[in-house]
């Protein structure tokens, strides 16, 4: 399968980069490549992770970050990369804006 990052996920990555850049120097750059790295195996792996509010959910093996996803003929969609440790209404308000 072939796997898009949309915009919205995009700009979820750079704030997660953000934020961990500036606790450690370097952190940051962990960080995107262990996401990134979660988020190819969709293109195996796609479509077998838990539905949770309408969206197949993808927990980070490394931080506790979430990659919701859609699968729409043979590509997978990547709506959003969210903070686990926010409450989890706001990421039920996040996911239905997207």
């Amino acid at each position: 399968m072939q796997v898009r990052i949309l915009d919205p996920a995009e700009r979820d990555l750079e704030k997660g980069y953000r934020f961990y850049d500036r606790q450690s120097s370097g952190l940051g750059s962990y960080f995107l490549d262990s996401l990134y790295s979660d988020i190819d195996s969709l293109a195996y792996f796609g479509g077998i992770h838990r539905r949770v509010f309408g969206f197949y959910r993808l927990l980070s093996k490394r931080f506790p970050f979430a990659v919701y996803y859609e699968i729409i003929e043979d590509v997978v969609l990547v709506m959003a990369v969210l903070d686990c440790r926010r409450k989890p209404s706001w990421i039920r308000e996040k996911l239905m804006k997207s």
